[in-house]
């Protein structure tokens, strides 16, 4: 198998976990099924101090890698992206790989990288949520979408912040080797879960806070301990120790949310998970996250993700092929090479 040179971006000030996460990922696909080539580089090559101070050697410049001989470019961000992308050397080089690599990615802001290179102009993108109006102020000619966790148009693919660049990084590996090395991957890395590109980036660690008190982190335990139970204000007061009139007003102001609304944000997350995860009918996820009929998780589904769950599972649920098949597909060919 011919592999294909995975070439990460770092600069000074760059966000760690845009490298690591990424780079982790193909790192375990490469493992499991060959085909990666991972390759560090800066603006020039040796230490390369993170934002978090962490050091990081590069070890080529930009001046030793053949924009030519590039795959997939992932760009990281970072506080420094800003001086970054002043650098003519660091951006120019950028721009020659654009114009030859099969896929060019960015991690949070690390797309301000693309845009200084003039690769992302008419073009759909995402960042993270805090840089979207700077974004949308800098580059006009950019359609900027903060919604989604991660975009695809054409050859170009960007990501909101951090972990949203495992998820990428994820998207790329199951286009390469397919949804069961993705899955694997995921397993691998005990990632909750491998989130689609049209996933909001708003989620639950997002749109809720953290509870701030005993009882109402009692409610909330309850609620993610069994998505399907009766979750009304009286079910949880009672876990909570509290009245119900009590209780929503604190659950309310400690989370931003009514108990109502976060229960149905718990179930529609359990309910992707088994759509995604397993061969489950519908109607019996429907019952067993707690919306009752296939009508109502309908409902419910369009109103969160625009999309039917028959629709959900079939664009992201796993193929019927194991890694064990896959595996054994890479020997064979191996074989037959060496025969």
């Amino acid at each position: 198998m011919t592999k294909r040179s995975i070439v990460f971006v770092i600069y000074e000030g760059f966000q760690p976990l845009d490298l690591t996460g990424p780079h982790e990922v193909f790192q375990h696909a490469g493992r499991l099924a060959g085909g990666y080539r991972r390759l560090v580089v800066a603006p020039r090559s040796g230490p390369v101090p993170a934002a978090s101070g962490l050091v990081v050697h590069a070890g080529y410049g930009v001046d030793e890698v053949d924009p030519e001989g590039v795959d997939t470019l992932v760009v990281a961000g970072g506080e420094g992206v800003d001086l970054a992308r002043l650098d003519t050397g660091l951006t120019g080089w950028i721009r020659a790989v654009g114009s030859h690599a099969r896929r060019v990615t960015s991690v949070c802001s690390g797309v301000f990288l693309l845009a200084a290179a003039g690769l992302v102009d008419g073009r759909r993108v995402t960042t993270h949520w805090a840089r979207e109006q700077q974004l949308i102020r800098e580059h006009p000619g950019v359609e900027v979408d903060c919604e989604p966790i991660f975009i695809r148009d054409g050859q170009v693919w960007t990501s909101a912040g951090v972990t949203a660049g495992m998820d990428l990084a994820l998207a790329l590996v199951e286009e390469d080797l397919g949804r069961d090395v993705a899955h694997a991957v995921a397993r691998e890395m005990v990632m909750f879960l491998r989130r689609p590109g049209g996933q909001s980036q708003f989620s639950v660690a997002l749109w809720s806070k953290e509870p701030e008190t005993d009882p109402v982190r009692a409610a909330v335990s309850a609620i993610h301990a069994d998505p399907a139970a009766r979750h009304t204000i009286a079910d949880l007061a009672r876990s909570a120790r509290l009245s119900p009139r009590h209780l929503q007003r604190r659950f309310t102001a400690e989370l931003g949310t009514p108990p109502a609304s976060y229960v149905e944000r718990v179930r529609v997350e359990a309910a992707q998970r088994a759509l995604a995860g397993g061969d489950d009918p519908v109607e019996a996820i429907a019952r067993h996250c707690g919306f009752g009929t296939t009508e109502t998780l309908r409902r419910t589904f369009h109103r969160h993700l625009g999309i039917a769950p028959s629709d959900y599972r079939a664009r992201f649920r796993s193929t019927a092929t194991t890694i064990t098949a896959v595996r054994a597909e890479q020997n064979q060919d191996q074989e037959r090479e060496h025969s």
